[in-house]
């Protein structure tokens, strides 16, 4: 094994390259971006869902995901390939909407934990007869807890951390797998009256089917602990805030898992006559109508050792098949495909233009199973198959999970696929991230352009004496005349406050019209409105703020002079009129010369040269913090979608730290096929 045997190193980079591609966003609207979305969750399916797992344990089941387009008869293929009726068969679209998992009961272990397609919860179903009374499921919801409610053929009974209690030693293994015991003792300690994880057969608390229902009703969304039975069930499981119900229905499960708190789940049966080593997953449409069922399909895929992939006579030229051999082409995959329903007038025709297809997509080389049109497969009877219908397929399956050569080559190509698909993918994201970084700053330019250009027309007029008008410059008129300093302040102070308002106006103004103009806003609100409505409020508190210091320092400043009696009425003059002074000598510009000569003639000139200086720089800070704060009540929205300014730097550099790793490993590998070669060839001389 050469790829899959574990190199702490090369897992360490792939862990580090998950977290990269995990952290990047693609927010902002920009041509590429849903794509770079796509593929950034893809990318995260395949690494949480499938390479670190199998690089983790390479020794684990071969999972061959059954998927394909709607009516192609995916349920119909796995049933007859288990040989049982495992997933629903029906011609009711979408049919498969509970993924189902087969495999065998010595491989359950691989399969009850989150090692691989650790987003779905878990959902026991042990084999049963169909349609008998008083068969039995079990639902592990991760940290859900449920109740079950029989229908017709069983129940179902969920838990957060127990697990269930289920007849026999099948039970008492797949609680111990994910539990290591604890089922049993949580299956005593419930309500129910479940013992163990062996499940002695008990009533659990609704020993019949309104009884159950009793059940519902009582605790369909409440917080529970223990498990509740319905019918002859078997249940276990602590219960944590609880919610959905799980029935029964003779044909499968449906509910379960962590249904009430709307987490995917699935379903998990085994069966002996499945070989060892090989596990089957029924995957939902790859193009149903449910968009969910759609994304779940495309994540299952992404967690397969071997694609399945089935169509059939009818369909097998349509796109959505081809979009995912091309994808498994790319990733050079380990793939199979299905050509499913093929009449027998037309079977050798349909699968010549079948295979011409492949041989063009560069896919000849691709194993190509035909199944022809049978009466079962429309989903009737018990939705099987014949067996020689599909011995080719099953044979083709066992060799490969049996055969460790074959099995490994067949995992191992598909990770080594993925792992070498990085170097045209993660570029690919990097540079959408790299526009998505462009695109925000281009965004938050365009607002700090226009604050700029308000904070030069402030200064340009403070400097022009513009807020030395109207009420103000009457007030100041009057000041002369023994008018009241208080009001000639207050009037300075309005002013002010309605020359930011208006440069802030002005500022949002230009900034949304660029924002129009830029297509990578089109999503983004600049809140332009909303900040506006309280920009007036928020300017007037930092000029009042602003008074207050200017009048604290005036006071300051006189009390200094009165101490050295520097001006000729220093000892008389009053803090008020000095501030009234400072601020109109600030604010006045040139209509206000004589303020600065009054203020000399009160404090001195060394006093009211000091004060104006000092007045000076704090007026100066007042304006840059009061348009500093709405510029960046403008720019929230852009720091609220979490662009990190260097999450393509990152990306590239995850790739490249993992591209040196697996060269690395593949000299390593050379090297020691290269000494097994000698070794050989030695012992063949010496032989």
């Amino acid at each position: 094994m050469a790829t899959l045997d574990v190199r702490p190193r090369l897992l360490d980079a792939l862990s580090v390259l998950r977290d990269r591609v995990d952290a990047a966003r693609f927010p902002l609207p920009l041509r590429g971006a849903a794509r770079a979305r796509r593929n950034r969750a893809e990318l995260l399916a395949q690494l949480d869902d499938y390479v670190i797992p199998r690089l983790c344990s390479p020794q684990a089941p071969l999972l061959a995901v059954i998927g394909g387009s709607t009516g192609a008869g995916k349920s119909t293929l796995v049933n007859s390939l288990v040989g049982r009726r495992v997933s629903e068969a029906g011609v009711l679209r979408p049919t498969t909407r509970t993924p189902v998992l087969v495999c065998h009961p010595d491989d359950l272990r691989w399969f009850a934990g989150p090692r691989v397609l650790p987003q779905l919860a878990r959902m026991w179903v042990p084999e049963q007869d169909d349609g008998g009374e008083g068969e039995y499921a079990a639902g592990a919801g991760l940290g859900r807890g449920e109740f079950g409610v029989r229908d017709v053929g069983g129940v179902t009974a969920g838990g957060g951390r127990g697990a269930t209690g289920v007849q026999g030693a099948q039970g008492r293994r797949m609680a111990e797998e994910l539990h290591g015991g604890e089922g049993g003792r949580s299956g005593r300690e419930g309500h129910g009256g479940a013992r163990g994880a062996g499940g002695d057969r008990g009533r659990g608390v609704g020993g019949e089917a309104d009884e159950a229902s009793e059940v519902s009703e009582m605790y369909g969304g409440g917080e529970a602990e223990g498990a509740f039975g319905a019918g002859y069930g078997y249940a276990g499981g602590g219960g944590a805030v609880g919610g959905g119900f799980g029935a029964y229905d003779g044909a499968g499960v449906s509910g379960g898992g962590a249904a009430g708190s709307g987490m995917l789940t699935v379903r998990i049966e085994t069966e002996p006559a499945l070989p060892s080593g090989l596990a089957l997953l029924d995957a939902p449409d790859i193009d149903s109508l449910v968009a969910r069922n759609r994304e779940l399909a495309a994540e299952l895929i992404c967690a397969a050792d071997v694609w399945v992939l089935v169509t059939t006579a009818a369909r097998y030229a349509d796109a959505v098949p081809w979009h995912l051999l091309r994808t498994a082409k790319e990733y050079d995959v380990t793939l199979v495909t299905v050509l499913d329903r093929v009449p027998h007038q037309i079977a050798t025709d349909i699968s010549g233009r079948y295979a011409e297809l492949l041989q063009r997509a560069g896919l000849g080389h691709v194993p190509r199973f035909t199944i022809p049109e049978l009466p079962e497969s429309a989903g009737g009877g018990r939705g099987l198959l014949p067996a020689t219908a599909v011995a080719a397929l099953r044979d083709w399956l066992e060799r490969h999970a049996q055969d460790p050569v074959a099995r490994t080559a067949a995992a191992e190509r598909t990770a080594t696929g993925v792992i070498a698909s990085l170097r045209s993918r993660l570029p690919a994201l990097a540079g959408a991230a790299a526009a998505q970084h462009a695109a925000a700053l281009r965004l938050a330019g365009r607002v700090e352009e226009a604050y700029e250009r308000a904070a030069e027309r402030v200064r340009r007029e403070v400097a022009a004496g513009e807020v030395l008008s109207g009420d103000a410059r009457a007030h100041w008129r009057d000041h002369g005349l023994d008018g009241r300093s208080d009001e000639l302040l207050d009037a300075l102070t309005h002013g002010l406050t309605s020359l930011l308002t208006c440069a802030v106006e002005e500022a949002d103004e230009r900034s949304a019209d660029a924002w129009r103009r830029d297509p990578a806003a089109a999503e983004v609100a600049l809140t332009t409105a909303e900040g506006a409505a309280g920009a007036g409020g928020r300017l007037g508190v930092i000029v009042r703020r602003w008074r207050r210091c200017l009048e604290e320092l005036a006071e300051e400043e006189t009390r200094e002079a009165r101490a050295g009696q520097a001006g000729e009425r220093a000892g008389s003059v009053e803090p008020e009129e000095s501030a009234a002074l400072l601020a109109t000598a600030l604010l006045g510009g040139r209509r206000a010369r004589t303020a600065g000569e009054n203020l000399a003639d009160l404090l001195g000139a060394q006093s009211a040269l000091r004060l104006c200086d000092r007045g000076s720089r704090l007026l100066a800070t007042y304006l840059e913090r009061a348009l500093h704060g709405e510029r960046e009540r403008r720019l929230a929205p852009l720091d609220q979608l979490t662009v990190p300014p260097d999450q393509q730097a990152e990306l590239i550099a995850a790739l490249s730290v993992l591209q040196r790793e697996k060269q690395r490993e593949q000299r390593k590998e050379e090297e020691t096929a290269m000494a097994r070669e000698m070794a050989m060839g030695k012992e063949g001389v010496s032989g």
